[in-house]
């Protein structure tokens, strides 16, 4: 199951022109402010005519200007989670919830409610209002709501956006489980790359309207030429798995070969991870330092080097399959002699990992359906 999505579309000052396609899965549509994310998902929605261009979800088409289609916005399957949620005030969670269920189509096999509610942990909302809720749970009524319609995508445009950071951590677990759990596409807008290196298996990077960059989730971050946000977000993501955990409050993570040391996570032993490393927490050495307070110290081979207009140097580093970044200045690069091909170690404090750039692992369940 997949989206098609070939779009041109003219705004004053602004042309996008944008082609790719969403696998099962979270992909992210990745870029600044004004690049062009929710005029895509608006456009998949129906909330706006593009100009020209094509649109095809699980096999049907939604929008073709060329063969005249444009399917109205209420008859296209599309589960919308807003950055508001857009509850009814003046219905209870359970009704908001169930008011999802008049788009589904006839006869259709959309989850049960009891099904969502446990899913998302809302049970002890249901006879609430909405004017009751923490943000938090708005976003997971929101999320209940769009899956009770029996959606072909969910579309989430910068649900977390206008979240504290305590909320944000609160709903993440629910959009990792939401990707591992349901089967139908999901086209999220995000402009945050910790956000981004959790979620995600697919990346579409976008800039003034232009895909720059589309492919998995660890080989989009990890390549220095797809930062859109500037080198003071980039970064990369590993995946590991749980090792142990440690009687001084740190877990050792086992990635790639090597082991990670770091502020303990909740996860149990044997769980699979995924790790945001900021570009900017990740030191280099030419030789394997000793007699240093940070506990990571990885053997790294020199990728490429990117050289922007400023003094920095971005490195592209291999660990084993895995990638890393190192954003580093240009009078290290050149004292050190880094040239791809180099054997170097790259040293990571533990502490510099902060707890929302670790999320759980991409672990699709057996058997999934359409329908959670």
């Amino acid at each position: 199951m997949s989206v098609t999505v070939r779009l041109q579309h003219q705004l004053p000052g602004f042309a996008l022109d944008v082609e790719f396609e969403a696998p099962a899965g979270v992909t992210v549509l990745f870029g600044r402010s004004g690049a062009g994310k929710t005029t895509i998902v608006n456009a998949v929605a129906g909330l706006i005519r593009p100009h020209a261009g094509r649109i095809v979800c699980d096999g049907t088409v939604l929008f073709d200007s060329g063969a005249g289609v444009c399917v109205p916005s209420a008859r296209r399957r599309v589960g919308y989670v807003f950055q508001d949620a857009r509850l009814f005030p003046h219905m209870t969670v359970r009704q908001n919830l169930l008011y999802g269920r008049w788009f589904a189509p006839r006869g259709s096999d959309a989850a049960p409610l009891d099904r969502i509610v446990e899913m998302l942990g809302i049970g002890h909302l249901l006879t609430r209002r909405p004017a009751g809720l923490s943000g938090g749970e708005t976003q997971r009524v929101a999320i209940g709501r769009a899956l009770l319609s029996d959606p072909q995508i969910i579309l989430a445009d910068e649900p977390l956006a206008a979240l504290d950071d305590a909320r944000k951590a609160e709903i993440l677990p629910y959009f990792e489980r939401l990707r591992d759990e349901v089967a139908v596409p999901i086209l999220y807008v995000s402009h945050a790359a910790a956000e981004v290196a959790r979620l995600a298996t697919t990346v579409i990077t976008l800039e003034a309207g232009r895909v720059i960059r589309q492919g998995a989730a660890a080989e989009v971050l990890g390549d220095p030429g797809a930062t859109p946000l500037g080198v003071r977000a980039a970064g990369a993501m590993i995946e590991a798995v749980v090792g142990a955990h440690h009687a001084d409050g740190l877990s050792s993570l086992r990635a790639e070969g090597a082991v990670l040391l770091l502020p303990r996570v909740p996860q149990p032993e044997g769980s699979p991870l995924r790790v945001w490393i900021a570009a900017q927490d990740v030191m280099l050495a030419t030789q394997e330092p000793q007699g240093i307070s940070a506990l990571n110290v990885l053997p790294v081979t020199v990728q490429a080097l990117r050289q922007g207009d400023g003094p920095g140097v971005m490195v592209q580093l291999g660990f084993g399959k895995a990638r890393l970044l190192a954003r580093i200045t240009r009078r290290s690069a050149m004292a050190m002699q880094l040239i791809p091909g180099a054997q170097i170690f790259a040293v990571l404090k533990a502490v510099s990992v902060a707890p929302d750039a670790i999320g759980d692992g991409h672990t699709p369940t057996a058997g999934t359906s359409r329908a959670p």
